[in-house]
């Protein structure tokens, strides 16, 4: 499998590529600000050809150039129904703290949109990616959740490496050592704090979170240490990712 990401933008949004090996399909997930000349350098690197943009969340700072790649390669953009309308009206999610991020620019949808569906698994580029509604930073947040195959080899002496890793990418809902923002319109932090001990906690320690800022993470790391978290109780349900 091929993961491949950087931080984009003057919000340092990270956008991912995935593929499952050189040469092959992929997908980009959160195409920000200034995102779309390093997904071109990437895609030629390793010889790859984009199949989809997938959108954790309708905010500007993942969005900005979703638009532009889509079009470039006859591709369609994916994003919850609930977040859909900031694409073409990206102020909905901002208010008026950071209307002048904007300022006098016009944005679109792609040529080519398809709504998530909550639960519901996308096939794309050989690979298959969970999606669950997280709703809190906005009401259309998703994760996207992947299993990548682990080399026999590389396993600790004496133990027996899991077949997959669960791999999450997170959007704005999680981060290392902290959670996404709920000031903005549409968010909700007792929602945003349900999501999270509903959809991310039950995931095994070993899941490698990569968020939509900052460093990579784990489940265990963030249910140990992230303040965040630290008062979350109720029931935790079983998660998803095929764990």
């Amino acid at each position: 499998m091929l993961i491949t990401g950087f931080a984009a933008g003057m919000f340092q949004t990270n956008c991912y590529l995935l593929a499952t090996e050189a040469g092959s399909e992929a997908v980009i997930v959160d195409p920000g600000q200034d995102a779309a000349v390093r997904v071109r350098e990437l895609l030629a690197e390793h010889d790859l050809t984009p199949v989809a943009v997938l959108l954790t969340h309708g905010h500007l700072d993942h969005t900005w150039n979703a638009a532009e790649l889509c079009d470039e390669y006859s591709i369609p953009a994916y994003i919850h129904p609930a977040d859909r309308p900031m694409l073409a009206d990206p102020g909905r999610g901002l208010g008026r703290a950071l209307e002048s991020v904007i300022g006098t620019l016009e944005f679109r949808e792609p040529e080519k949109v398809v709504d998530f569906v909550d639960g519901e698994d996308v096939d794309l580029a050989g690979i298959r990616i969970s999606v669950d509604l997280a709703p809190g930073h906005t009401q259309g947040s998703v994760l996207l959740g992947i299993e990548v195959p682990v080399d026999a080899e590389s396993g600790h002496q004496g133990e027996a490496p899991p077949e997959v890793v669960p791999v999450c990418f997170s959007g704005d809902v999680l981060f290392a050592g902290s959670i996404g923002r709920t000031d903005l319109p549409g968010g909700d932090h007792q929602q945003l704090l349900d999501s999270i001990a509903a959809r991310l906690l039950p995931l095994p320690d070993h899941t490698q979170v990569l968020p939509g800022h900052g460093p990579q993470t784990s489940i265990g790391a963030e249910r140990a240490g992230n303040p965040f978290l630290a008062d979350i109780s109720g029931t935790v349900k079983k998660g998803r990712y095929g764990l």
